[in-house]
């Protein structure tokens, strides 16, 4: 198994907890959510039992249907998966709890009965048919679980030490030299080809083979897509999610719903978009009318851009129209030699980024009176009563034109400011010029 940071928060989660709570892990499918609870169920207890409802019979699932005695349940539960339990030094797991809503409603009498801890996984939580007629537990803690990020993956790849020497470098605000930023760029560029999903890091650790990856990651959007048609027979939220590196490439002020779906009602759309958002197979950043400390009260639900979860996904999607991507485009795009605009794929990269650290993602738009010309800072932080934007450049220039422009406007509520590029850490006046590979340390 991988290392994954999410261990230590469910360490945590445990000891302060004492049973008082249950753990609910949401996630995209196939981020390894899974494979992290179950081990963490062998190393941290005496005894556990999985049930996972994507498999489980009909017997098990319908021992939720009554829970009055759990006494029998407990016994049944025992005899099923010929497991003992040890009363507060065993844990019994819900896997995919979405696909048993009865077994979710249950966690409430569960954890008051206190005799074992209860740990939930599960994707598409909160849409409607998942939660239809149940009583959402109040006892539930939930962690949010992403594709792995950028140290985790250097991990998998058995460094354990650059991301630490980065972070130093960041704090002290020192360059690598050329040569450094040019190997560090290149090795950052890897991971945003891969990505974050355990298969498909698995793979390209077992083959070194940008073709075999690729057939991984559009295996898991084909399942992202199938899910899609569950929720929506209609296909729209497919559509959406297809059109996500297009929309983005256009460079517009907001993903262009209209050009996607045609004439859609705003009221659908943005039950769409929640339902996308939902499955956390993407990223929503909301336009801001009014940034500044509180960016969630002046949101605008109907202006917002779409990312994906995870830039190796994206990158397959952007050349879904061919069968396979070949390990040509994969070099061309590691070596930074492919032409193509690939600013849109560098902002997916950061989004990823800053969403995996706990940030919500929100940008503005700002028009000049001068040259009536749209200016946008790609993405709005609030920190300390202030806020920090970010400019996203997919090269080494420094040209910050956003930045000023916004700065003229807003400059009593900004903290600092930051350009996202390709060269090595630098500073402009007052803005601090970072490659890309230091944006997890925002």
């Amino acid at each position: 198994m991988f290392k994954r940071k999410i261990y230590s928060k469910m360490l945590n989660w445990k000891q302060e907890s004492d049973g008082k709570t249950a753990l609910l892990i949401e996630g995209a499918r196939r981020i390894g959510k899974s494979t992290v609870v179950e081990e963490f169920a062998k190393k941290e207890y005496e005894s556990y039992i999985l049930i996972d409802f994507a498999k489980a019979s009909s017997d098990v699932k319908a021992l939720f249907d009554d829970i009055s005695d759990l006494n029998y349940l407990f016994l049944q539960l025992q005899l099923q998966y010929r497991v003992d339990l040890h009363e507060r030094k065993s844990v019994i797991i819900f896997d995919e709890v979405q696909l048993c809503p009865k077994a979710r409603q249950a966690i409430k009498a569960l954890v008051e009965d206190h005799r074992y801890d209860y740990i939930e996984t599960g994707s598409l939580i909160s849409i409607k048919k998942n939660v239809k007629d149940i009583l959402i537990p109040s006892e539930e803690r939930r962690l949010n679980m992403y594709p792995m990020d950028y140290e985790e993956f250097l991990w998998a790849v058995g460094d354990q030490t650059t991301f630490s020497l980065l972070a130093k470098c960041y704090e002290a605000k020192t360059g690598l030299g050329d040569n450094g930023n040019r190997k560090q760029l290149r090795q950052f560029r890897l991971y945003m080809l891969v990505g974050g999903m355990p298969q498909a890091v698995q793979t390209y650790i077992e083959t070194n083979n940008f073709r075999k990856v690729d057939e991984i990651k559009r295996d898991i959007l084909n399942l992202y897509e199938s899910d899609f048609a569950k929720i929506d027979a209609t296909g729209r939220l497919a559509m959406l999610f297809d059109a996500i590196p297009a929309e983005l490439n256009k460079n517009a002020a907001r993903y262009q719903v209209n050009s996607v779906l045609g004439g859609e009602k705003i009221e659908k759309v943005l039950e769409l978009i929640a339902e996308l958002k939902d499955s956390k197979t993407v990223l929503v950043s909301y336009n801001v009318n009014d940034p500044n400390a509180g960016m969630s009260n002046t949101k605008d639900l109907s202006r917002f851009k779409l990312f994906l979860c995870d830039t190796g996904l994206f990158v397959t999607l952007m050349f879904k129209d061919r069968d396979f991507t070949e390990n040509e485009i994969y070099e061309k795009l590691l070596s930074d030699k492919l032409s193509v605009n690939l600013g849109y794929l560098y902002e997916n990269a950061v989004a990823c980024c800053l969403a995996v650290n706990g940030n919500e993602l929100f940008y503005h738009t700002i028009m000049n009176e001068t040259s009536k010309h749209n200016y946008e800072i790609d993405f709005l932080l609030a920190k300390k009563n202030k806020i920090i934007p970010i400019e996203v450049k997919s090269s080494g220039y420094k040209t910050h034109k956003s930045l000023d422009i916004f700065t003229e406007k807003f400059s009593d509520r900004i903290l600092c400011r930051y350009l996202v590029y390709t060269k090595d850490i630098s500073k402009e006046q007052d803005i601090f010029c970072i490659p890309v590979y230091m944006v997890p340390f925002l």
